[in-house]
C-alpha cells in the first residue's frame, strides 16, 4: 500500500504547471532547533510535463525517494530571482527540505551566490556525507523514519557550519519585518557599510542581491494571499503588499512565476479549507 495515494485526477499534461500545484504532499514541521521552515514528503504519479518553479528566498534540498530520467538522485537549487522551467518526469516519490537563506548559508557551509539560480549535485555539495545521506533516506522505509533521519542529520550540520555575519542577519530580518520595502541604501547608512559592500556581503551569504530579496519578500505578501478564499482584487491586493499598482504587481508577477495571476492561479488548486480542494489521503507511518 503506497504512503501517500494519488488522486485519480492526476492526468498526463503536456503544459507548464506550478510547482504550488503539486498535491498530495506531506509537510511536518522539522524537529527544534533545525532551522528550517519545514519538510515536504512527495508521492505522486509520474506525468511527462513542464514544471514551473517560480521565484524564491528558498534554497530548497531535495532526495529522490525513486528514480526519474532526469536530474542527479539528490541535488540543492539556489535562490534564484526568476521562475525556472523544469522539463520532464518527475521523480515519483522525493523529500524536499525547505531552507531559508541563511539557514542555507549555515547548513550547507558554502557561499550561497554559488548556487544562485543552479541545480546542483547534493554530493558536489556536502560530499559523502550528502551521499549517505541520500542512501540512507532511499533505505528507510517510512516518512516518520526519513524525517526522524533529516533531523539528525541537520542538527548535525549545524554544529560545524559557519555562522552568517550579524549584520547580514539584520539586514535580512529588517527586510522581511518590513515587507521588503526598506531601501537597500537605508539599510546601508544604518549599518555604517557602503552600498556596495552590502551588496557583496549579502549576496554571499543570501545568494540574491539585496534589492532582489526585497521585491521577492514583497511578492511573499502575493504569495500568501493566494491561500485566501477567491476571486482576489487585484488592485487591492497590490496596494496591501506595496505595490505602485495592479500593473506593477502583474510584471512582478510575470517574472516570478512565468505567468498572469488569472493564469496561475486557474492551474493552481485552493489551499486547504478553501472548499474547492478535495485532498488525497496522506499518512506518515
Amino acid at each position: 500500500m503506497p504512503e501517500m495515494a494519488t488522486s485519480d485526477r492526476h492526468t498526463e499534461h503536456a503544459e507548464a504547471r506550478p510547482e504550488r500545484a503539486r498535491w498530495p504532499r506531506l509537510a511536518p514541521a522539522p524537529a527544534a532547533p533545525v532551522p528550517a521552515p519545514g519538510y515536504v514528503g512527495f508521492t505522486e504519479a509520474t506525468t511527462p510535463r513542464r514544471l514551473v518553479l517560480p521565484a524564491t528566498t528558498a534554497v530548497p534540498l531535495v532526495v529522490k525517494l525513486a528514480d526519474s530520467p532526469y536530474r542527479p538522485p539528490a541535488f540543492v537549487m539556489g535562490a534564484h530571482g526568476t521562475s525556472v522551467v523544469l522539463e520532464g518526469d518527475c521523480a515519483p516519490s522525493y523529500l524536499e527540505v525547505v531552507l531559508g537563506p541563511l539557514e542555507a548559508y549555515r547548513l550547507l557551509g558554502l557561499p550561497m551566490n554559488r548556487l544562485s539560480g543552479d541545480t546542483v549535485d547534493l554530493v558536489e555539495v556536502l560530499g559523502a556525507d550528502g551521499r549517505r545521506l541520500a542512501e540512507q533516506l532511499r533505505d528507510t522505509p517510512s516518512w516518520r523514519r526519513r524525517f526522524a533521519l533529516l533531523d539528525r542529520f541537520l542538527l548535525g550540520r549545524l554544529e560545524r557550519g559557519p555562522r552568517p555575519s550579524p549584520e547580514v542577519g539584520w539586514a535580512w530580518r529588517r527586510l522581511v519585518a518590513t515587507g521588503g520595502a526598506v531601501p537597500i541604501g537605508q539599510l546601508a547608512k544604518d549599518l555604517g557599510w557602503s552600498h556596495k559592500h552590502l551588496i557583496a556581503r549579502f549576496t554571499r551569504q543570501v545568494g540574491l542581491r539585496p534589492k532582489t530579496a526585497a521585491r521577492l519578500v514583497r511578492f511573499d505578501g502575493v504569495w500568501r494571499r493566494l491561500d485566501q478564499r477567491r476571486p482576489l482584487d487585484w488592485g487591492q491586493v497590490a496596494a496591501e503588499v506595496g505595490y505602485a499598482d495592479q500593473a506593477h504587481l502583474i510584471r512582478d508577477f510575470r517574472q516570478f512565476t512565468g505567468t498572469t495571476p488569472t493564469e496561475f492561479l486557474a492551474q493552481t488548486p485552493p489551499a486547504a479549507g478553501d472548499g474547492g480542494q478535495e485532498f488525497a489521503a496522506i499518512t506518515a507511518v
